[in-house]
């Protein structure tokens, strides 16, 4: 049975090199968020572009939600249905812990939103890569997007939030320490995915 895995975490936690991974050991599809699908490139580009213009917080989650109903339909609902693996960076997890938590809106209202966006299909398990924000920012070598440059009090209330909602849904989530080598990681994870994707 096709699974959908989304990998989660601060910016410079190494997510997608250990997508990358997973989908080949999986033959998975790679996919991410926002920019998953066309629109998702266009919703990107204003949502993370430095430069662009300003966006409030409300506006912002209605924005990630949107790309995420497309993505949804577009992409993982089609592949799941067509029996391959889906692996995605970032799912509707990021706007609880972003939006919801750093932002302040609260997660309970930003998850009855996505809830309506993903017509209730949230990924099956989330891999969240829990680093340090100081080791995490020393990994970013891009100029930073605009969620990147935030100050470390945001940053620390995403990873709160990511923490919370991992021990909240113990049986969703796997919490892998992400320090160490690129192989060590992914053996963290594989020892992790493997037995869940048997079961």
């Amino acid at each position: 049975m096709a699974s959908y895995i989304a990998f989660e975490g601060g910016e410079g936690s190494g997510k997608s090199t250990q997508v990358r991974l997973l989908a080949n050991r999986l033959g998975a599809l790679v996919t991410r968020e926002p920019g998953g699908t066309p629109l998702g490139v266009r919703l990107r580009q204003s949502l993370l572009g430095v430069g662009e213009a300003p966006i409030g917080d409300r506006a912002e989650t209605l924005l990630m939600a949107a790309d995420r109903a497309q993505h949804v339909g577009e992409v993982v609902s089609p592949t799941l249905s067509a029996g391959q693996h889906v692996i995605s960076d970032r799912s509707a997890y990021s706007s609880l812990a972003y939006q919801g938590g750093a932002r302040g809106l609260g997660v309970d209202e930003v998850r009855r939103i996505n809830e309506w966006a993903l017509e209730g299909l949230w990924p099956d398990l989330v891999v969240f890569l829990d680093v340090d924000i100081r080791a995490a920012t020393e990994r970013i070598v891009t100029p930073l997007d605009r969620l990147e440059s935030e100050g470390d009090e945001f940053h620390a209330a995403v990873s709160a939030t990511y923490r919370a909602l991992a021990a909240a849904e113990p049986d969703r989530w796997i919490v892998i320490d992400g320090l160490g080598t690129i192989d060590e990681i992914e053996a963290r994870i594989w020892a992790e995915i493997e037995p869940r994707l048997e079961a």
